[in-house]
């Protein structure tokens, strides 16, 4: 398998981790305060998303500097390889989240 898909198949399952394992353990937060766990899973997962996009692509914003320094520069692949990291990370996020609140309205 090349390195491109297998850092965007990375990518994609630690968004979605991140998105997923948070909600989880954020429901059981709100057990164990005495809150609903439905409503604190479903806040969660969505103000997670950004995290765990940031989390995916490596923490930091040197994926940014890449795609400016390549754009800039007129070499277009590394960043388009970015742009489609991101992309890959986004969507792990969505996909979680979405998981997320189809599980909790199923509860409800």
């Amino acid at each position: 398998m090349s390195i491109f898909l297998s850092k965007a198949i990375l990518d994609f399952f630690i968004a979605f981790g991140i998105v997923l394992g948070g909600a989880m353990v954020g429901g059981v937060g709100a057990v164990l305060s005495l809150q609903p766990p439905t409503h604190t899973m479903l806040e969660v997962a969505d103000r997670i998303k950004i995290w765990a996009l940031a989390a995916a692509i490596g923490g930091t914003i040197d994926p940014m500097r890449v795609i400016e320094s390549n754009m800039l520069g007129g070499n277009l692949s590394p960043a388009i390889k970015q742009i489609l990291y991101l992309g890959f990370a986004f969507l792990g996020a969505h996909m979680g989240s979405e998981l997320v609140k189809w599980v909790c309205s199923s509860r409800s």
